[in-house]
C-alpha cells in the first residue's frame, strides 16, 4: 500500500489549514516530513513538497504503522475539530512508540484528555488570539510566546526610562522576577547578557517569566 525510500523523522495528520501550513514549513525547513490525510486533492498538493504523502481513509494503529508512522520521531495530530478521531489518533501514535506526540486541541476538555495520555497539546486558534490582543493592547510588544500555562517569553521595545541605564539599574529581574535572555542592538542578537550593557534607544529584549509577572512588567511599561 506505502512505498517510501527512508523514514521521515517528522509525521503531520490532518491537512486541515494548520496541518497544511505546519507541513509545508517543515518541509521548506529542510525536514523529511510524512503527512496523511483522507483527501486525495490535499494529498496531491503535498507531494509538491515531500515524497512521502498517503492518503489512508482510517486512522487505526495498523494503518498509520503501515505508513511509517512509528519510524518517525515527532508526530503532529492536527485534527482538533474531530475531538473523537483526534484522541483516537493521537492514541494510536503514542502506542507505537513515537517519542514526541503533540497534538492540536480546541477545547480545555479534548486538552485534559489528550494529557493524560501523554500528548503535548496546542490550542493554535487561543495562542493566536492571546498574541493579537497583547499587541493590540501593549503597542510595544513585539512578539509573544506562551510555552504553557505558566511561562511566557515576550519581545519587546525597550521603555524610554530604561534607556542609557545598566542591565543591572534596571532591577527588572528584582522587580518582576523576568530574566533577559536576549538583546537586539543594530541588527545583532545578544545572548550573552552583560550586566553593564547599557541600553540604546532602539533596543529590543526578550524576557522569559511567570505569566502574571510578564503582565505586571507590560502594565508598567506603558505607564
Amino acid at each position: 500500500m506505502f512505498q517510501r525510500k527512508k523514514p521521515a523523522t517528522i509525521g503531520v495528520i490532518g491537512l486541515g489549514r494548520f496541518g497544511m501550513a505546519l507541513a509545508k514549513r517543515l518541509c521548506e525547513l529542510g525536514e523529511e516530513v510524512l503527512v496523511i490525510d483522507a483527501s486525495e486533492a490535499k494529498v496531491k498538493e503535498m507531494r509538491a513538497y515531500t515524497e512521502f504523502a498517503f492518503v489512508c481513509d482510517n486512522l487505526e494503529k495498523e494503518t498509520l504503522e503501515e505508513a511509517g508512522i512509528a519510524d518517525c520521531e515527532v508526530v503532529i495530530v492536527c485534527i482538533g475539530e474531530k475531538i473523537d478521531v483526534c484522541i483516537l489518533a493521537a492514541l494510536n501514535v503514542v502506542s507505537l512508540g513515537v517519542p514526541k506526540v503533540i497534538a492540536k486541541a480546541i477545547s480545555d476538555e479534548q486538552g485534559y484528555i489528550l494529557e493524560k495520555i501523554g500528548v503535548e497539546v496546542i490550542f493554535p486558534e487561543r495562542d493566536m488570539a492571546l498574541r493579537l490582543a497583547k499587541k493590540i493592547v501593549a503597542t510595544n510588544v513585539v512578539d509573544y510566546i506562551s510555552l504553557n500555562s505558566e511561562v511566557e517569553i515576550l519581545e519587546t521595545k525597550i521603555a524610554s526610562s530604561y534607556v542609557g541605564k545598566k542591565v543591572m539599574e534596571t532591577n527588572i529581574r528584582q522587580k518582576y522576577g523576568l530574566n533577559i535572555i536576549a538583546i537586539e542592538h543594530g541588527g545583532e542578537t545578544i545572548t550573552e547578557i552583560d550586566p553593564s550593557y547599557v541600553f540604546a534607544a532602539d533596543d529590543l529584549i526578550v524576557v522569559i517569566g511567570k505569566r502574571e509577572r510578564i503582565e505586571e512588567f507590560e502594565i508598567a511599561e506603558r505607564r
